[in-house]
């Protein structure tokens, strides 16, 4: 099964994945994770350019997430249907035309609607990129290239603040956005004359495109209501309204889901109490730590706060990005010696020290005092994120292993789009109530509040833990350490040898 969760049928006799295959699907994954990570830091140069609040703009970050949630599932299961090298190329153009939208972009509204854009786009990429290393080879070579696509996806990740930082530097804001469109530019004839295509033909040919609008009905009003609460007042009519129409397009989704031959979601499988805990872990994770990023990376370049300037605001996150890549390759080891649901604890126990810890900041914290709190946070995210990722696939048996991949990518979308709406509430509302002469103090008060938020968040990921069960997985092989390290973006069902049936870990 693929990552996104469709089928993954290798191709008969494939004993080595190409080197055109595994080049076009490991830089197109970079490439799409440095330019979703980076955003963060762009956003006061956009602002300052375009004439948006930075405020608006947060639905440049979480206007991407919510439309990754509502087609990751659907991109990988139009690749089986349609042919998986055609649907790669139509997404790597889609990611260039929504990077040009953006770059030329003077408003807030070109930004936020690109980026929207280059969620479909993004999510496509990755899902069925999984796809086709899935479907080019067999036993060893396969699990080399799923191990290399790993790699590469956590190098984007954290590679891509410290290179947006540098660029607006140098060729402004628009640079990081031109220059992802020539390397995506440059995919498309190398995934035309050098990757095979592939179908499922076992696939149904339906899609459910009424469950995809359902996600996307029950998510947008959501945040919407979240992040304009404060203004339109949280008993108000509008408020309220949005709130109806999320809980009502919910119940719709489930109701469709029922029906449909081939549905979004397989509501089967959240009566597994495993991936259901292993779910909500890898949502609160990624909402913690999209939040996490967008307050500090506002909060360091505000003159009010740090007064850093983009490249340097790019490295004072390092310990927060490239931390949480270091990590998780350990994190497989520490799961076979104590068990998965005691390194999840460990993981949130350790993140919500890191978190509580900014929950303290004052006005006199120059950078240094954030970066124990910073590496915690990365430390611990490490550990549950790696864990819960893997224990989402190994809850399930082999056929349903691509569904629950699926459902866990899905709810790690969801997690940064709530999470980062919230938590640019919180910091926005604080920012805007502030005259020019207690600005300061406002935008720590912000920032002490949104870390609260992720306090209790990382708090409740501690109960959830319990939720996982209990898990030992075999000894660690080089693919779960990219599996894990992958895991900070993006969660990868690793590939076993043939005829090993995943069995499924006791719960208890």
């Amino acid at each position: 099964m693929a990552a996104d969760g469709s089928s993954a049928m290798p191709a008969a006799g494939g004993a080595r994945v190409g080197a055109g295959v595994l080049a076009a699907t490991c830089v197109s994954t970079l490439v799409v994770n440095a330019n979703t990570s980076a955003v963060s830091i762009l956003l006061p140069a956009i602002s300052a350019d375009v004439g948006t609040s930075t405020e608006t703009l947060q639905w440049a970050v979480t206007g991407y997430s919510l439309v990754g949630a509502a087609v990751i599932v659907t991109g990988g299961v139009l690749g089986d249907i349609a042919g998986r090298r055609t649907v790669f190329v139509g997404a790597l153009l889609l990611f260039i035309a929504s990077c040009a939208l953006i770059a030329l972009s003077d408003s807030g509204a070109g930004v936020i609607a690109g980026r929207a854009i280059q969620g479909a786009a993004g999510s496509t990429l990755l899902a069925c990129g999984m796809s086709l290393l899935s479907v080019a080879a067999t036993g060893p070579a396969q699990m080399r290239a799923v191990s290399i696509w790993g790699a590469a996806s956590a190098v984007g990740a954290a590679a891509g603040p410290l290179v947006g930082g540098a660029l607006v530097d140098t060729t402004g804001w628009q640079g990081l956005f031109w220059i992802d469109a020539g390397i995506a530019a440059l995919c498309i004839p190398l995934t035309l004359r050098t990757v095979p295509e592939s179908r499922d033909p076992a696939r149904p040919k339906s899609i459910d495109v009424a469950g995809m609008l359902l996600v996307a009905g029950t998510l947008v009003p959501f945040v919407l209501a979240l992040s304009k609460g404060t203004d339109w007042g949280w008993g108000s009519l509008a408020t309220l309204g949005c709130f109806a129409i999320a809980i009502a397009c919910g119940f719709g989704f489930v109701a469709v889901e029922r029906r449909v031959r081939a549905p979004l979601l397989d509501l089967e499988l959240l009566r597994n109490r495993m991936l259901v805990g292993a779910t909500l872990a890898i949502l609160i994770g990624a909402g913690t730590i999209n939040g996490l990023m967008y307050v500090v990376s506002l909060y360091f370049q505000d003159p009010a706060g740090l007064d850093m300037s983009p490249l340097q605001a790019g490295l004072a996150t390092l310990p927060a990005t490239v931390g949480l890549i270091v990590v998780t390759p350990f994190v497989s080891s520490l799961a076979t010696r104590i068990g998965s649901r005691q390194v999840i604890g460990l993981g949130f126990a350790i993140t919500t020290v890191g978190f509580a810890a900014l929950v303290f900041l004052t006005g006199s914290w120059a950078y240094g005092a954030f970066v124990l709190p910073l590496i915690a946070i990365a430390v611990g995210m490490g550990f549950s994120n790696g864990c819960a990722s893997s224990i989402s696939t190994a809850s399930v048996p082999t056929h349903q292993v691509g569904s629950a991949s699926g459902v866990s990518n899905m709810a790690r979308y969801v997690g940064a789009a709530l999470v980062t709406a919230a938590a640019a509430t919180i910091y926005g509302s604080a920012a805007a109530s502030a005259d020019a002469a207690s600005r300061t103090d406002a935008l720590v008060d912000g920032v002490a509040r949104s870390a609260l938020l992720m306090t209790i968040a990382s708090a409740l990921g501690i109960a959830l833990a319990l939720l996982a069960g209990r898990h030992r997985p075999d000894r660690a092989r080089t693919v779960d350490r990219a599996a894990a390290a992958a895991a900070a973006v993006h969660t990868v069902p690793t590939p076993h040898a043939a005829g090993d049936e995943r069995a499924v870990p006791a719960a208890g």
